[in-house]
C-alpha cells in the first residue's frame, strides 16, 4: 500500500513474505498467487507492497538469470503487488523444522553473507517499481554475539565497508539506490538502536542505516525515543522499520501466566526472554529462548520472574493472547507516533512482519491458507488504520 504523509512523502507498506515457505523461484511465484494476491484483494487496496523474502537458493538463480526475475516480476504485476524492500536477514531455509540461532548464520565476517546480500540488491533494483527512487535491505545486526571478538568485528567492519562500495556500483550502473538497513535483535552483537549506532558509526550513511523492528525494540525494553536519539546521535538514518509486537506477561509468577507461555514454547524459532529488574528501569536479564527462561531445560537456571517479561515472539498486530499475557502494541502505537506521526516522516519503508503464523498457540494460529490470509490482511488493516488516524491519506 502507499500512503501520503502529510508533508507530501509517500510511505510504502507492506508485508513480509518470510511468513511463507519458500527455496527456489517457483516457491516464490507460488506464494505471489496464493497468499499476497488473495491478501491484496481482501484487504481491498489498488496495489500492495511485499517485503519480499528472498532466500539464498532462489537469490542467486535470480541475480544470473534476468528472465527469472522477470518471471517473478510478471507474477507480481498480475496480482497487483511491488516491491520496494528484501528481508535478507534469514538466509536459508527459514521454515526447516529448527531454525534457532542458524538464522544468524552466514553472519558479516563471512563472504557468503556479503555475496548474498549484494545479489539482493541486484535482484531488488530489477523488481523495484518505475516509480520508485529507491529500495531497501534488512539484514542481520553483525552476529550473534558469541563468539565475537576484535578480530571478528575486525572482519565484519571490512565486509560492511564492502557493502557501500558494491551498492555505490551497482546505483553508478543502474540509477537505482538500494539502502541496507542492520536490524537489531535481541542475543545478536547489536542488541538494541543503541547497539548498531555503537558498532555501526562511521559507515556509509547514504547506502547504510538501521532497521527498527518494534517487536525487538519492546523485547529489549528499550523506549523507542531512546533509540531514535541513539541511531540519531550516530548519523544512522532509519531505513526501514517492522511494524510488529512482542509478547508482554507482567508477573511471571502467575501460574496463568506460566501456563500461558509455555504455549509459546515451541522448536522452530529462537523466543528470547528478557525480565526488567524490580525498582531498575534500564537493567534487564537475559534468557536466549523461552524454555530457557522457564527453566525447562536441564541445568538451566529459569529467570526469577522479579520483574515482568517480554519474550521475542511476532504476536499478531490486530489480536490480544490469552490474558494474562497481552502485546507490546502500546510501544508500537507510541513508535509510531515518533517515526510518522511528526511533521515528516523518519521512515518511508514499512512492513508488518508476523513471521510466526505457523506456530503460535491454537487460539492464535490460522489453520488454512484463508484463515492464514485473513489473519495477514486484518494486520494490514490494523496498520493501514493507524496511519490514517495519525493524518495519511490512502493513495
Amino acid at each position: 500500500m502507499r500512503l501520503r504523509h502529510p508533508d507530501g512523502s509517500l510511505l510504502h507498506i507492506s508485508y513480509g513474505t518470510n511468513v511463507h515457505p519458500a527455496q527456489d523461484v517457483d516457491g516464490l511465484v507460488e506464494q505471489v498467487r496464493r497468499f499476497a494476491g488473495p491478501v491484496r484483494r481482501r484487504i481491498g487496496a489498488d496495489r500492495l507492497g511485499l517485503g519480499l523474502w528472498l532466500p539464498a537458493e532462489a537469490t542467486r538463480h535470480l541475480a544470473a538469470d534476468p528472465s527469472a526475475v522477470d518471471l517473478l516480476r510478471k507474477a507480481l504485476d498480475h496480482e497487483g503487488l511491488e516491491v520496494v524492500t528484501v528481508n535478507a536477514f534469514p538466509y536459508g531455509n527459514f521454515h526447516a523444522p529448527v531454525v534457532k540461532k542458524a538464522v544468524y548464520r552466514p553472519d558479516w565476517t563471512q563472504d557468503e553473507r556479503l555475496g548474498y546480500t549484494l545479489d539482493c540488491a541486484r535482484v531488488l533494483t530489477r523488481l523495484l517499481p518505475d516509480d520508485v527512487a529507491r529500495g531497501s535491505i534488512s539484514t542481520l545486526p553483525l552476529g550473534w554475539r558469541d563468539p565475537w571478538d576484535d578480530v571478528r568485528a575486525a572482519a565484519a567492519r571490512e565486509r560492511v565497508d564492502r557493502l557501500a562500495e558494491g551498492l555505490a556500483d551497482l546505483e553508478e550502473r543502474t540509477g537505482r539506490t538500494v539502502r541496507v538497513a542492520f536490524e537489531p535483535e535481541p542475543g545478536c552483537v547489536a542488541e538494541t538502536a543503541a547497539g548498531v549506532a555503537e558498532h555501526l558509526r562511521g559507515i556509509d550513511t547514504d547506502r547504510l542505516g538501521a532497521c527498527l523492528d518494534l517487536c525487538h525494540l519492546a523485547t529489549e525494553f528499550e523506549e523507542p525515543a531512546a533509540a531514535l536519539a541513539a541511531l540519531d546521535e550516530a548519523g544512522l538514518p532509519v531505513v526501514k522499520t517492522q511494524v510488529s509486537a512482542a509478547l508482554h506477561c507482567e508477573d511471571p509468577r502467575d501460574p496463568a501466566a506460566l501456563a500461558a507461555l509455555e504455549e509459546f514454547a515451541e522448536a522452530r524459532f529462537l523466543h528470547q526472554v528478557r525480565e526488567r529488574r524490580a525498582g531498575a528501569e534500564t537493567t534487564v536479564d537475559r534468557r536466549d529462548d523461552l524454555p530457557d527462561a522457564l527453566g525447562r531445560v536441564y541445568g538451566t537456571a529459569g529467570l526469577p520472574g522479579d520483574g515482568p517479561w517480554r519474550v521475542h515472539v511476532h504476536v499478531p498486530l490486530h489480536a490480544t493472547p490469552r490474558p494474562p499475557l497481552r502485546s507490546t502494541r502500546d510501544v508500537l502505537t507510541g513508535a509510531l507516533d515518533l517515526l510518522v506521526g511528526g511533521a515528516h516522516p523518519v521512515v518511508d519503508h514499512l512492513e508488518t512482519e508476523t513471521y510466526t503464523w505457523s506456530v503460535l498457540p491454537d487460539h492464535l494460529r490460522p489453520h488454512d491458507d484463508d484463515g492464514l490470509v485473513a489473519g495477514i490482511a486484518a494486520e494490514l488493516d490494523w496498520t493501514r488504520s493507524q496511519l490514517v488516524d495519525r493524518g495519511m491519506e490512502v493513495l
